[in-house]
């Protein structure tokens, strides 16, 4: 879940089942039920996916939920790049050595983590030229560019048209959240 709208279909969804969530969070429910039947289950999974959401219920699969959410509220919903790394960050968020959860999140997802960031990084970078407020400098420092020429380079690298280009485009293509990383 990435957006407040899709915790509160989640949320609407879950309550139709008649369920008690008590937290709705990026890609987690806190349950007042102490535990939910299979069949149970089995309907809410279905619910989900009606919406467009899937029911992760093995471990990996919930931590790399877990460490694509870190990302997304770093590169999307904190106005303020950190100074530290982005290992740093997502390895205290969820409790686990970093070299772990790259080298898991490699083999489930076919992409490295610092790939997947940079993929985050595009989008915003994409919707920071859409609503054309802020110049490339000004863009490059609220997401963490060490300078214009940095993000230019990596947004060509990633999008195969630097932002002088991508921005006189008529139509700006755009991925939703949870579709980056996939091909």
């Amino acid at each position: 879940m990435v957006c407040d709208r899709c915790k509160t279909a989640v949320k609407s969804q879950l309550e139709q089942l008649g369920l008690h969530p008590e937290t709705v969070m990026l890609g987690e429910v806190g349950m007042g039920e102490a535990e939910i039947p299979q069949t149970k289950l089995k309907e809410i999974e279905n619910a989900l996916a009606a919406i467009g959401f899937e029911l992760l219920e093995d471990r990996k699969s919930r931590l790399i939920e877990k460490i694509k959410n870190v990302v997304i509220e770093l590169v999307h919903h904190n106005p303020i790049p950190s100074k530290l790394k982005h290992s740093v960050l997502i390895s205290r968020e969820l409790h686990h050595d970093y070299p772990y959860l790259s080298n898991l999140f490699s083999e489930i997802e076919g992409i490295t983590i610092e790939h997947y960031i940079i993929q985050q990084k595009v989008e915003k970078i994409k919707e920071y030229i859409a609503y054309d407020e802020l110049t490339l400098s000004e863009i490059a420092d609220k997401m963490g560019y060490s300078s214009s020429a940095h993000l230019s380079a990596q947004f060509k690298k990633a999008t195969g048209l630097p932002p002088s280009h991508f921005k006189s485009r008529s139509t700006i293509v755009r991925k939703s959240l949870n579709e980056v990383g996939n091909s």
